[in-house]
């Protein structure tokens, strides 16, 4: 059995009907077109990620640094500030 239920001698007889109906030119063609939608497609989603990251980069703050110590532990740095609502001690 193959995919689903489909044998392999199966899917060779619908591709040689498929050959016959279009002809090999037209499957090229028809091939190279798929490709260059699919290749379209996947930089537009490219370019709309990049977009995003941008305008999300530009609208928020940067809280504090994250780097790597000397045994490899992730380390942020920031500042502590506090409101003037918190009494002192």
């Amino acid at each position: 059995m193959g995919m689903g239920g489909i044998s392999v001698w199966q899917l060779l007889i619908v591709l040689v009907i498929v050959l016959l109906l279009f002809g090999g030119k037209k499957l090229r063609s028809l091939g190279g077109d798929l490709g260059s939608a699919i290749k379209g497609f996947r930089s537009s989603v490219r370019d709309g990620e990049t977009e995003a990251s941008a305008e999300r980069s530009a609208t928020e703050q940067p809280k504090g640094q994250l780097h790597e110590d000397k045994d490899g532990a992730r380390v942020i740095d920031s500042e502590s500030t506090s409101s003037k609502s918190e009494q002192k001690i």
